[in-house]
């Protein structure tokens, strides 16, 4: 299909609704009414295609035809690694008609390597049972490796599957609670399962993220993105999303952005982007990244961060950064969730930047409460109030035994609203075990709440307990990669591990350092710190840069780092006396 090289322009011209559709196809339907649509980047900046929704409509209506022409059923799922361009958005919207579940599935920017990449995909395949797997060509020479075997009506690239003869059926009729598409966890603390959302459940939380959290405004509003789209927030958020309210996005290429990602910032200064999410580390490499050109970052009203724990002090330093070029720092906007409930689960109230709260970490490590204080003679946790639940949804903290905890108290976080999933694909059990027969879901995060909004204190499965306190390992990871100046984030992993003498504390410690008197002094330096400022002994094992594992969404995976350390991945004799 050859692009569209005139670029998509902000204004929908027409009237704005916010996601009051059935389907996603019926969305879409309405959008391609307009003027709106997808403009795609490369990681430098320039045009490659500019798909307004109209087009976009026909082209993927055409592709649902040749999908069921490939000899696919109603129902049947596709796995489609998730290139950010216009083939993504054809073959999405495509099995949306056709009545076919996508499963948007990982590039290989955070694996280990080939053969761990295409054994994680193959895997991710088979959970999906997909009939259909489309590989883009930037990886197309692995395509008979990760289809070898597989009971398959369709394994190519985009340029082979829209090459197919269309089938001269009728289009099915899609109805509410037909699912809509499988999206894979991350893959932080498990291997990942697909999340199975439905048409409601996705209308509904695109219907809540548009109206209620981003209360996005009749004109104006325009979306820029390098978020990839295998992942809740760059799939519901910056995809799917605004197509329901008839935005217009610019998307980059999630795989370069490391490398340039002031690009980000430059789209959103010529294009007068509005809206714009990323993790903490998105913005952490903006702030680290000398700025070239002028930018003009005034029209920035929010300035999304959400997809892991949220890091204030990297936040405050971009605002700082970028306040000479026009960022006001009350555009963040703090918001939590999970695939698991499609997307979104709470906001924070716009126009008021981040708020925080600062505890006795003492206090809550051995006592579960979060007490608020300022001593500066006391071991002090800042965390980030991540808003009030969207409408129809509700948020509940409670104990071990089910019971509602007071505010301040610690405990597991349950949500329940319209845009839960209908479970995890293929896998009863694993879903009988977070989501229970009143529709509550157990999310598996610790948490408390404070003036009715939740603050998200770590993954229950990351808490490691020495001598009766709990202690959370981003707290030490955060004190290491905030107070050692060769450390950035996402440099140290913090977890436990079963020994002969019972359970020791590991920080696997990313060193860029060649020198052995270099090397010593920041495992001196990094042991000496987790003594003093967290009193707990820690064995710190230097590993190599870049050898930590990441989630495809670009978390730190301690899980996996465990794994790797057990496995004898990394040398052990870097340790503690």
């Amino acid at each position: 299909m050859t692009p569209n090289q005139t670029p998509v322009p902000t204004a929908s011209n027409q009237k704005r609704r916010h996601g009051d559709f059935p389907t996603f196809s019926a969305a879409l339907d309405y959008a391609a009414r307009g003027t709106a649509g997808f403009n795609i980047y490369n990681g430098r900046g320039q045009l490659l295609e500019a798909l307004p929704y109209k087009l976009l409509r026909e082209q993927s209506l055409e592709t649902a035809r040749r999908l069921l022409g490939a000899g696919l059923s109603v129902g049947d799922r596709v796995a489609i690694v998730a290139e950010s361009d216009g083939d993504f958005a054809r073959i999405f919207f495509g099995c949306q008609y056709a009545g076919l579940v996508p499963a948007p599935l990982p590039l290989p920017i955070a694996f280990g390597g080939r053969e761990a990449y295409i054994s994680t995909l193959r895997g991710m395949v088979s959970a999906s049972g997909a009939r259909a797997v489309v590989v883009p060509e930037l990886i197309g020479s692995w395509t008979a490796d990760i289809v070898a075997g597989l009971d398959l009506a369709f394994g190519g690239s985009p340029a082979e599957l829209l090459a197919l003869a269309p089938s001269d059926q009728p289009l099915p009729s899609i109805g509410a609670e037909d699912l809509s598409y499988l999206q894979f966890s991350s893959g932080s603390t498990r291997f990942p399962m697909g999340v199975a959302v439905t048409q409601s459940a996705g209308m509904a939380n695109a219907r809540a993220i548009a109206r209620d959290g981003l209360k996005v405004r009749e004109t104006g509003d325009r979306c820029v993105s390098w978020l990839p789209l295998y992942h809740d927030m760059g799939l519901v958020g910056f995809f799917l999303t605004p197509m329901t309210c008839q935005l217009t996005v610019d998307l980059l290429p999630t795989r370069e952005f490391a490398r340039r990602p002031h690009v980000w910032l430059d789209l959103i200064s010529r294009n007068r982007g509005t809206i714009a999410y990323s993790p903490s580390f998105g913005y952490e490499l903006c702030a680290r990244r000398p700025v070239s050109g002028d930018l003009d970052l005034s029209c920035w009203r929010i300035a999304g961060i959400g997809g892991d724990m949220i890091r204030h002090h990297i936040l405050e330093t971009f605002a700082e950064r970028f306040a000479a070029y026009g960022f006001d720092g009350r555009a963040f906007v703090a918001s939590y969730g999970m695939a698991e409930a499609t997307l979104a689960i709470s906001f924070a109230p716009l126009d008021t930047g981040i708020v925080t709260d600062t505890i006795d970490l003492r206090k809550l490590e051995t006592d579960g409460v979060a007490i608020a204080s300022n001593d500066p003679s006391h071991a002090l946790r800042t965390f980030v109030l991540c808003g009030v639940a969207l409408p129809e949804h509700d948020v509940q903290v409670r104990n071990a035994d089910g019971a509602l905890m007071p505010e301040r108290h610690v405990g597991m976080v349950y949500v329940r609203g319209p845009s839960l999933m209908r479970g995890y694909f293929g896998r009863s059990s694993e879903t009988d075990e977070v989501l229970d027969s009143k529709g509550w879901l157990n999310t598996g995060d610790l948490g408390y709440m404070l003036d009715g909004q939740v603050v998200i204190t770590g993954r229950a499965k990351d808490l490691i307990i020495i001598n009766g306190r709990n202690i959370w390992p981003q707290d030490l990871e955060w004190s290491a990669e905030h107070e050692i100046a060769s450390l950035r984030s996402r440099d140290v992993a913090v977890f436990a591990v079963e020994g002969s003498e019972g359970e020791r504390v590991v920080a696997l410690v990313q060193c860029r350092a060649t020198n052995d008197d270099d090397r010593a002094k920041l495992r001196e330096e990094t042991m000496g710190l987790f003594r003093r400022q967290h009193g707990i002994d820690v064995d710190v094992i230097l590993v190599p840069p870049h050898t930590l594992p990441q989630t495809s969404s670009g978390k730190l995976t301690r899980a996996r780092a465990k794994a790797m350390l057990l496995a004898g991945q990394f040398e052990t004799s870097q340790t503690a006396a």
